[in-house]
C-alpha cells in the first residue's frame, strides 16, 4: 500500500487572515510540498476556514441503536469563542481533535479578533493569492491541491465561509485555472447544505478533472432547520443517497482517491470522537460494496 495522499497540511493563518508575514508562510508551505513530492505525496487536503476547521455541539450524542456520534444544533453553538473552546475540550476523550489543536487555539480570543476585517471577498482574495504562489509549484512537482469544504457550510460566529455549494466551487476554480487547483469533495460536509445537489455537483467536476479527492459520508436530519447528527454509512441510517452518490462517481469514471469518513462509536469504543475505527471500518466494506454491485450491473 502506497501512502498518496496527505489530510491535511495547515495553512497559517497569517496567510488567510492576508498579513504581510503570509509570505513567510507561504515559503514554507512550498517547501512542504516539494518535500512531500519527494516522499511520492500525490494529493494535499486543505482547508481555507477561518480559525476552526470545524464545528459541533455535541461530540457524543446518544443514537437509537447504542451508539453515539457527533451533532450539530444550531440553538446550542456556545456564545463566545472561550466557552466554544472549552465545550471541545471537554468532550474530547482527551484527544487531539483535527482542527482544534490546543497550541493553536490556546488564544482563540485573539484569533476572532485577528479575523474581525476578513469578509468573504477578502478571504477570496487571499485565497487566490495564496493558489497564485503554490499552483506553479504543484504543476512542476505534480501535487494536487484539494480544498475541502466548509463544515458546516455556512457563517459562523461572524466568520466568513467561501466554501459551501456549487457557485462556490465555480468561483474557486476560477481564482487559478489548472488541474492542480481542486476540491476535496466532502459529502458530510457539503451534504448539511439541504440545497447541495451532491450527485449534479459530482457529474459536474469529476469530468473537469477537479476532484481528486473525495470523503464519502452519511448524515442525517433532524429538523427542518438543518440540524443534523452523522450516521453510519447506509443511505438507511441517514439523509443522503449514498447509492446515487458512488453512481456518479462511478458513471463519470471516477479515478480518483476515496475513503469513508466521520462515523459513530461502536461497540465500546472510547475513542476520538467522530473518528471511531469500527465504524469506520464498516463504512469502507459498504463503499466497496456499492462500487462491485455498480461494476457488475453497468450496461
Amino acid at each position: 500500500m502506497k501512502l498518496e495522499v496527505i489530510e491535511s497540511v495547515n495553512i497559517h493563518d497569517d496567510i488567510k487572515i492576508g498579513l504581510p508575514s503570509r509570505d513567510k508562510y507561504i515559503a514554507k508551505y512550498i517547501q512542504t510540498i516539494k518535500n512531500l513530492s519527494k516522499a511520492g505525496i500525490k494529493v494535499i487536503c486543505y482547508n481555507f476556514m477561518p480559525v476552526f476547521d470545524w464545528l459541533r455541539t455535541d461530540l457524543h450524542h446518544q443514537l437509537a441503536d447504542g451508539s453515539n456520534a457527533m451533532m450539530y444544533e444550531q440553538s446550542k453553538l456556545p456564545k463566545n469563542p472561550e466557552a466554544l473552546m472549552a465545550h471541545m475540550k471537554s468532550g474530547s476523550n482527551g484527544f487531539s481533535l483535527p482542527g482544534w489543536e490546543p497550541e493553536r487555539l490556546a488564544a482563540l480570543q485573539d484569533l476572532f479578533d485577528a479575523y474581525k476585517d476578513v469578509d468573504e471577498a477578502k478571504l477570496v482574495e487571499n485565497l487566490k493569492y495564496f493558489l497564485d504562489a503554490v499552483i506553479p509549484v504543484c504543476e512542476k512537482y505534480d501535487v494536487r491541491m484539494a480544498m475541502h469544504p466548509d463544515d458546516p457550510p455556512k457563517p459562523l460566529f461572524g466568520l466568513p465561509r467561501i466554501f459551501k455549494n456549487r457557485d462556490d466551487m465555480l468561483r474557486i476554480e476560477k481564482l487559478y485555472e489548472s488541474r492542480y487547483n481542486g476540491f476535496t469533495i466532502c459529502t458530510g460536509s457539503l451534504g448539511e447544505n439541504q440545497n447541495n445537489d451532491l450527485p449534479a455537483i459530482i457529474r459536474e467536476f469529476v469530468p473537469k478533472d477537479r476532484v481528486p479527492f473525495m470523503h464519502v459520508r452519511n448524515i442525517k436530519f433532524v429538523n427542518q432547520q438543518g440540524d443534523f447528527h452523522e450516521s453510519a454509512h447506509p443511505s438507511s441510517e441517514g439523509s443522503l443517497d449514498m447509492f446515487e452518490i458512488m453512481k456518479a462517481l462511478h458513471d463519470t469514471d471516477y479515478d480518483g482517491y476515496i475513503r469513508p469518513d466521520h462515523g459513530r462509536n461502536i461497540w465500546n469504543e472510547d475513542g476520538r470522537p467522530g473518528y471511531g475505527l469500527y465504524d469506520r471500518a464498516l463504512g469502507i466494506t459498504y463503499l466497496l460494496g456499492l462500487w462491485e454491485a455498480l461494476e457488475k450491473t453497468k450496461g
